[in-house]
């Protein structure tokens, strides 16, 4: 009797439950670990009118925030994403394999169809879950900002700005967030089933797999990001074209306004550099679960 474990029968075989629970140990990880490089890109993105948050690059960028007001700030937020990481990427996975399964994206050959429509619904149903705790996240990330604790943050921005300040990026968010995941899961999947034609267990595969498919689906949405990144931070801003801006249009108004072309690439150089280790880091932890918790 052959005991060995058919690693891509993982998939439709460990249940909803199983699934759900390797992807929240997966993006409580993934989140956890590129954090203070995911401060740095929010930093960039931000349209500062202090020179002293303005920063050429990345190694500028690090240096500077951890002499002016030490690593801690590199942190601040970190607990928003891992309360809201863990059930909005159990949402994810479960969304993701159960509709992969539904549309026969298990199937041998290449599912081009299945996968993409399996990442965008993942992205749909966890997003609608983790805006709120990605804008008190960005509110804490930005420079000089004025909250501690994120109970705190939230409060302040329910108050001040109503219920809408955590959902303003939803659009956005999805804008960015399908496209995203329909290419980082498709190239994922079709990168995974070339490096590892025999589908056995494979930590490689899975670390080169994830982290180029993140790579590119990164690179491709930023101009997004920006635009996001913008809408989750006017509350913060004294510029009072970016305290107005209600949607993502406006934002890529006042981006092509303030910055021109090159407004759209802010942050590029973090956002790339954040997404392939994470990404390769999500797919091995996620992965890695669903081998360990797996029940027969």
């Amino acid at each position: 009797m052959d005991d060995e474990i058919d690693y891509e029968g993982l998939s439709p075989n460990a249940g909803l439950g199983v699934n759900m629970l390797a992807g929240a140990l997966a993006g409580i990880s993934e989140h956890a670990v590129m954090y203070p490089v995911d401060s740095i890109k929010t930093r960039m993105q931000v349209f500062a009118t202090s020179p002293v948050a303005v920063y050429s690059g990345v190694g500028n960028a690090f240096t500077r925030i951890a002499s002016t007001e030490g690593m801690r700030a590199l942190w601040k937020g970190v607990s928003s994403v891992v309360l809201g990481a863990g059930p909005a990427h159990a949402v994810h996975f479960g969304t993701l394999e159960a509709v992969k399964e539904l549309l026969g994206g298990n199937e041998s050959g290449n599912q081009w169809l299945a996968t993409s429509v399996a990442g965008a619904s993942a992205t749909t149903a966890a997003d609608a879950l983790m805006n709120p705790f990605d804008v008190i996240k960005q509110r804490m990330q930005v420079h000089k900002s004025e909250f501690s604790s994120i109970f705190t943050c939230a409060r302040t921005v329910y108050r001040n700005e109503g219920l809408a300040a955590f959902y303003v990026s939803y659009p956005t968010t999805l804008a960015i967030s399908i496209p995203f995941n329909a290419i980082q899961y498709t190239i994922y999947e079709h990168l995974k089933r070339a490096m590892n034609p025999r589908h056995e267990y494979s930590p490689s595969t899975h670390i080169i797999a994830g982290a180029g498919a993140g790579a590119v689906a990164a690179a491709v949405t930023t101009p997004l990001d920006v635009a996001k990144t913008m809408l989750q931070t006017r509350g913060t801003s004294h510029d009072p074209d970016i305290r107005n801006v209600r949607g993502m249009m406006d934002a890529f108004r006042v981006i092509w306004a303030k910055d021109g072309l090159k407004g759209f690439g802010r942050g590029l150089t973090p956002r790339v550099m954040t997404t392939m280790p994470s990404s390769a880091l999500c797919w091995l932890s996620y992965e890695f679960f669903k081998v360990i918790i797996r029940t027969d």
